[in-house]
C-alpha cells in the first residue's frame, strides 16, 4: 500500500485553481434563484407520463439519439432531424461541443455571461478568451470579431437571452459575427421561449451556427437534464465522434416526449410567466434607489444601493432566496427569477423592508395624511 499517494499530484497543471460549482441547498425557503419554471407540472401530463412509465423498459440501454424526441424537436423547430442531436442538459453538450471543437485551442466568451461557458472551456483544455460586453450589455460586435480572427479560434459562445442580464441579441448582430468567423459560433437559448429572436432562421445560411436549448427552463424539466443543439448535419456528425454513448436516460426522453406532445400547456404557463416578469419589472423600477435592467427572459436583473451579498443575505434569512451575481461588469447585482404571482409580491414587500421603502412609504402616507 502506498501511503503517500496524493491525487492532487496526478491532476492536469492547467485545472489549477479550478473551483468546484457547489449548490447550497436551502430548506423553507422561496426559491426565485435559478430561473427554474415555477409553476407545478401539469398534472395531466404528469399522469400520462406515469401511465407510460409503467411499459418503460429499464433493463435496456436507452435509444442512443433518442430518434422519437429528435422527430418531435424537428416537427418543434422545423430543423432536420439530422441537424439535431440530444443530451443531458445543456451543460453536457456544450462540453461535448468543447471536446469536439475547442480543445487546444481559444473559445471566445462574452462577459458577463453564463459562467460555465469559461469552466467547460477548461475542463476541454482550451483556453477562454474574453470579450467583454458593452456597458448596457449589448456584445461588443467588432471586438469579438476582431478576437475571432486569431487562427486558433475554434468555438464563441453568445447566450441570447443572456444570462444574468436578460437582454436578447439582435439577429442582425449574429449574422455579422457568423459571416465573419471560420469559428463554430453557439448561440445559447436556453430562454428564448421567454423573448427575443431566435437564431434558428439563420441555420439555413451559417453552416457554422450551433443553436443550444433546454427543457429546464420553460418547460419545467430541470430535474430530468433534457437539452438539444441544433445545427449542420456535417456538425452532427463530428459531435457523435465525442458524445457519450448512452446520454440520455430512456426516462428523461419519454417525459421529453410529453412535453412536446402537450407543449399548448407549457405555453400557456409559459405566457404568465411573461406577464408577471413585466409586472414585476414595473414595479421594482418604481422603488426609489432600485436600478432594474429590461429582461427576455424569467428573470431580472437589478442593483440596490446597499452591497448585493447583504441584500442576499437578508432576503435569505427572510424566507427569499435570490442570486447573488455580483462581479465584473454585473457590479452590486442581483437576479431573481420570476415566480408565481405570491411569490413575486412577497420578494417585494421583502425587499421593501430590508431596503427601508416600506418604513418611507407608511410614513409619507401618514404625513400627506395630516396634512389634509
Amino acid at each position: 500500500m502506498n501511503d503517500a499517494f496524493n491525487p492532487a499530484l496526478l491532476v492536469r497543471p492547467d485545472l489549477e485553481g479550478l473551483v468546484p460549482y457547489e449548490v447550497h441547498i436551502h430548506h423553507n425557503v422561496i426559491k426565485l434563484d435559478a430561473n427554474e419554471n415555477p409553476y407545478d407540472f401539469p398534472p395531466a401530463v404528469r399522469e400520462e407520463i406515469g401511465r407510460e412509465l409503467m411499459n418503460l423498459t429499464v433493463t435496456r440501454y436507452p435509444d442512443p439519439l433518442a430518434g422519437e424526441l429528435v422527430a418531435r424537436l424537428s416537427a418543434y423547430t422545423g430543423v432536420p432531424a439530422e441537424g439535431i442531436l440530444a443530451g443531458n442538459g445543456s451543460d453536457e453538450l456544450i462540453l461535448t461541443l468543447l471536446l469536439t471543437f475547442g480543445t487546444g485551442g481559444r473559445v471566445i466568451i462574452t462577459p458577463p455571461t453564463f459562467s460555465m461557458y469559461g469552466v467547460h472551456a477548461r475542463i476541454a483544455g482550451a483556453r477562454p478568451v474574453e470579450v467583454s460586453r458593452r456597458e448596457n450589455f449589448a456584445l461588443d460586435v467588432p471586438a469579438i470579431i476582431a478576437a475571432a480572427g486569431h487562427p486558433e479560434t475554434r468555438v464563441i459562445f453568445l447566450c441570447s437571452p443572456n444570462n444574468p442580464t436578460g437582454n436578447a441579441t439582435p439577429l442582425e448582430e449574429v449574422a455579422e459575427i457568423l459571416k465573419n468567423t471560420r469559428a463554430l459560433v453557439v448561440v445559447d437559448e436556453a430562454y428564448q421561449e421567454f423573448g427575443g429572436k431566435s437564431s434558428i432562421p439563420l441555420l439555413r445560411e451559417y453552416p457554422n451556427l450551433v443553436v443550444l436549448r433546454t427543457f429546464s427552463k420553460a418547460f419545467g424539466l430541470a430535474g430530468l437534464r433534457v437539452g438539444y443543439l441544433l445545427a449542420d448535419p456535417a456538425v452532427i456528425k463530428q459531435l457523435l465522434r465525442t458524445k457519450q454513448p448512452f446520454n440520455l436516460n430512456s426516462f428523461s426522453q419519454l417525459a421529453a416526449c410529453k412535453v412536446m406532445e402537450h407543449r399548448e400547456e407549457f405555453n400557456r404557463l409559459i405566457g404568465q410567466i411573461r406577464q408577471d416578469r413585466e409586472e414585476l419589472y414595473r414595479e421594482m423600477a418604481a422603488l426609489p434607489g432600485v436600478e432594474v435592467y429590461p429582461s427576455a427572459a424569467n428573470f431580472i436583473l437589478f442593483r440596490t444601493r446597499r452591497p448585493a451579498e447583504q441584500v442576499y443575505q437578508e432576503l435569505l434569512a427572510n424566507g427569499i432566496l435570490i442570486r447573488n451575481v455580483h462581479g465584473p461588469g454585473v457590479e452590486q447585482c442581483l437576479r431573481v427569477t420570476v415566480g408565481k404571482k405570491d411569490e413575486n409580491r412577497l420578494f417585494l414587500e421583502k425587499l421593501k423592508m430590508i431596503l427601508g421603502l416600506q418604513e418611507v412609504g407608511e410614513n409619507k402616507f401618514a404625513a400627506e395624511s395630516g396634512r389634509s
